[in-house]
């Protein structure tokens, strides 16, 4: 029998690059309404969920008679663990690994550009005015991460190589491939020297509303927060109360409690605030990087192999192979 494979949504108003293509033999289903899906999805055994609708699946489940594995075209998961899919027997997978080095990258620039207040250079410019002034260095500074996958690690690994000490907060304390990870319950403390607080995690029961008010005041005057994880992992009234006082220094935001963020947000007007809309992991080879991570697990879900990046849908996330496997 053919496995039908059905692709939900597009990024950026296109479908995935590269499908459908024909060399797995698979048969493709390119939908982007849910009239479309309703009428389509009991005929398929596998959905690529690449972009809107998000609650496609969601809303027919009853539908998915011969479904048997969901990939998302991204690595955020926490909107496609309903309850229905949690507790089949269906394979959920991502796309790890694709922002391993972008979201890195846009990480750094976002840190620079409040280190080296280009906000400011930008803003002068805008009005013709010559304003020498100071500024301070990224060097010597000291990082905390919250997260600990292989973004996290990744831009840890990155910050180091620039002079910035980076510390890793997880579930748990452990040591991974040589990588100490500390716990959450040591937040109060590694925060208390810390210069920069970065968000990486991904969006669990465990980790919603973790930056709240108490977190941000462990933070020592002057500090400066990223968030390029998920939006409410923060408790975005604390933070904008923190930046209001001065108790922040700054702050560089790509994801926020609703996207896109509503007009009438203060965070657009603070003048120690960078908005960005959710792009720090989008780069021109971002959508065929998605679409690769995907017929690689295709080939492995055609041959009967074990699938990668497989979701526990209990936690939330895609644990990190075991080393030498």
């Amino acid at each position: 029998m053919t496995t039908r494979v059905m692709v939900i949504g597009r990024q950026a108003g296109m479908f995935p690059e590269g499908l459908p293509e024909a060399e797995s033999g698979a048969e493709y289903l390119l939908v982007e309404t849910m009239d479309e899906v309703r009428v389509e999805l009991a005929g398929c055994d596998v959905v690529f969920h690449y972009g809107h609708p998000r609650h496609a699946l969601s809303d027919n489940w009853a539908l998915t008679e011969r479904l048997r594995w969901v990939h998302v075209g991204g690595v955020g998961i926490d909107w496609a663990l309903f309850p229905a899919l949690v507790e089949s027997g269906v394979v959920l997978t991502n796309s790890r690994g694709v922002f391993d080095t972008s979201l890195p990258e846009y990480l750094l620039s976002l840190m620079l550009m409040l280190v080296k207040d280009l906000p400011s250079t930008l803003r002068s410019q805008a009005r013709h005015e010559w304003q020498h002034r100071l500024l301070e260095p990224l060097t010597g500074g000291r990082a905390v991460i919250v997260g600990a996958g292989s973004i996290a690690r990744s831009a840890a690994g990155l910050l180091r190589s620039l002079g910035v000490e980076s510390a890793l907060v997880g579930r748990r304390a452990r040591e991974e491939d040589g990588e100490r990870i500390h716990a959450v319950g040591e937040l109060p403390v590694l925060l208390s020297t810390a210069d920069w607080l970065i968000v990486l995690a991904p969006l669990t029961a465990e980790t919603r509303g973790l930056v709240d008010a108490d977190v941000l005041a462990a933070l020592p005057h002057g500090a400066r927060f990223v968030n390029i994880g998920r939006g409410p992992t923060v408790v975005e009234r604390a933070l904008i109360e923190a930046l209001q006082t001065g108790r922040l220094a700054g702050a560089a935001l790509d994801v926020f409690e609703r996207e896109p963020l509503p007009a009438d947000s203060p965070l657009w007007d603070m003048p120690n605030v960078i908005v960005s809309p959710h792009i720090g992991g989008d780069e021109a080879g971002t959508p065929r990087a998605f679409t690769d991570a995907f017929l690689a697990n295709l080939r492995r879900y055609l041959a009967d192999e074990p699938l990668e990046n497989v979701v526990d849908k209990r936690l939330g996330w895609a644990p990190a192979p075991v080393s030498g496997t």
